[in-house]
């Protein structure tokens, strides 16, 4: 069965910083029209830095959306469509950690809400970690703490990880740790 929708159209609803809201008229499979409303959103990185003594530095961070402090994995917003991943995951994790990988391990990419949202996040995994000084955007405020690697394991698999970036990332590298892949 034919399950591609044909692009109409497009109405911008809303044009911001961080996302574009859009609504398509597409042609479905069977002859009709429709109205898919979505945002549009530059893309991102995500990264699971591990330390040498297995823990990982993790980030707790006020949502506003979901209003509460999430604990999440360092990531960010690409700055340009075209941006190189891997830089941008370097810039990110430097920013919010100050730290720095020897070793980078592509864990692929996420999808987080194909229904209405366009964004794709990149996972990695830094190893080899050294420290430097953090630079945070000014309106980002993080506080920054270690949690094995086993025990994250244990917390995505009782879903008592709500972020989806960190809890893919953890059992991706996971797996990738323990030769699962």
């Amino acid at each position: 069965m034919e399950l591609e929708e044909k692009f109409v159209n497009r109405e911008n609803i809303y044009d911001g910083k961080v996302l574009n809201v859009v609504k398509d008229t597409v042609l479905l499979p069977n002859g009709k029209e429709a109205v898919r409303e979505f945002c549009l959103h530059i893309g991102a990185v995500a990264v699971l830095p591990l330390l040498d003594d297995g823990t990982v530095i993790m980030e707790r961070q006020f949502r506003y959306a979901h209003g509460d402090v999430l604990l999440e994995i360092p990531a960010g917003k690409l700055d340009f469509p075209d941006e190189d991943k891997l830089l941008a995951a370097k810039r990110e994790l430097r920013e919010e950690t100050g730290a720095l990988a020897k070793r980078w391990t592509d864990l692929g990419m996420l999808v987080p809400s194909p229904a209405i949202i366009s964004e794709k996040i990149q996972l990695f995994l830094a190893e080899g970690i050294t420290f430097t000084e953090t630079e945070p955007d000014e309106d980002e405020f993080i506080d920054v703490e270690r949690i094995p690697l086993s025990e994250l394991y244990g917390m995505a698999i009782r879903g008592e990880i709500p972020d989806a970036k960190t809890q893919v990332c953890v059992l991706r590298a996971w797996a990738v740790k323990n030769g699962l892949k």
